[in-house]
């Protein structure tokens, strides 16, 4: 199985960490929600590779799903961030799916 949209959907149902590829970028994501835009899918996630100065200042990225390659699904859990998953960036952003 190496669809990233299987493995993603995976990821986010049992609350663990993906590691990807991004913009030639390797990251470690805890995605929060799969969301449809103008027929494109995206991930809201937080993303571990980046150095945050605080806890408090950690918020989700919105990531093109056509854009992660090399998806691998961890077995490593996350604690979601506190209503983060059912908020969208815009709108018209349909949620598909979102951790508990």
């Amino acid at each position: 199985m190496s669809d990233p949209r299987i493995k993603t959907m995976e990821a986010i149902s049992r609350g663990v960490l993906l590691t990807a590829r991004y913009n030639g970028q390797a990251l470690t994501l805890a995605p929060h929600a799969l969301f449809a835009r103008r027929g494109d899918l995206f991930i809201s996630a937080l993303n571990l590779s980046k150095s945050w100065r605080s806890a408090d200042e950690r918020r989700l990225g919105y990531f093109k799903l056509a854009g992660l390659a090399d998806v691998e699904v961890t077995e490593e859990r996350f604690e979601a961030l506190p209503n983060a998953a059912t908020r969208l960036p815009k709108s018209d952003d349909e949620l598909l799916l979102a951790v508990a």
